[in-house]
């Protein structure tokens, strides 16, 4: 048992049926994504910036081939990489979109992810820095909101990261020479767009291993159930 579940009143309504579906969601099209990207990315494994990029070129990032058991499939197959990198990326867009636009539409940006202005004061954001690195974890009706942090995190991951991670996916392809020749050039060049992808992929893993974490540390039991059920028990603060 958590010691939160000790603790605590009898479970509230936490996560709505959408956000635990596209989260749940995430995590199969997450792992799939970024173990076939690494699959491919073993295909060659140098970045560069511009337009090309090929063996003579000077990379800016030079790699070993990544381990066979982090990439999907297991063993070296970039026919297959792709085939599960395409697979996903498609439904993985869609589902980001549909997310956006259910969060707009029922409230759910504005009443929990909208910044207040008592929040962005630098005091207010510095209690907030100092707490998750002392690991206090809010109780009571608190537990119930976002912080300051956790705002700016998912906010940055939904609506910059994610995205960003889409249009350069979408920049790499030889199609869009035809279909969006702007965006390639937006971006940089063919080879820029490969490696904002890169970055932007481990930026995102950065984000996860933290938010697994977090997720142990404040009581897994409660913080997943509340992602399965919805419901969540109510840390209260020990006497």
């Amino acid at each position: 048992m958590d010691g939160t579940d000790r603790l605590s009143t009898p479970p509230v309504k936490r996560h709505r049926w959408p956000v635990r579906l596209w989260h749940w969601a995430n995590v199969f099209l997450l792992y799939t994504l970024f173990t076939s990207g690494l699959g491919i990315f073993n295909a060659h494994p140098r970045l560069y910036w511009g337009q090309y990029g090929a063996n003579y070129d000077a990379p800016w990032l030079v790699l070993e081939r990544f381990p066979g058991w982090i990439t999907l499939p297991a063993s070296y197959s970039l026919a297959m990489s792709r085939h599960w990198h395409l697979f996903a990326a498609p439904l993985f867009a869609f589902a980001l979109l549909a997310y956006m636009l259910w969060s707009l539409a029922r409230g759910h940006l504005a009443r929990d992810l909208a910044f207040r202005r008592d929040e962005l004061s630098p005091r207010h954001i510095l209690r907030d820095i100092a707490d998750h690195a002392r690991l206090r974890f809010p109780t009571g009706a608190a537990a119930l909101r976002y912080s300051v942090l956790q705002k700016a995190s998912y906010v940055g991951v939904v609506f910059i990261l994610l995205p960003l991670l889409i249009f350069t996916g979408l920049a790499m392809s030889p199609g869009m020479n035809a279909a969006w020749p702007w965006l390639i050039d937006l971006l940089g060049g063919r080879q820029s767009a490969r490696s904002i992808h890169f970055i932007a992929a481990f930026a995102l893993l950065t984000f996860v291993l933290v938010h697994l974490a977090m997720v142990l540390l404040s009581g897994p039991v409660n913080g997943v159930r509340a992602m399965v059920t919805g419901r969540y028990r109510v840390p209260q603060a020990r006497p």
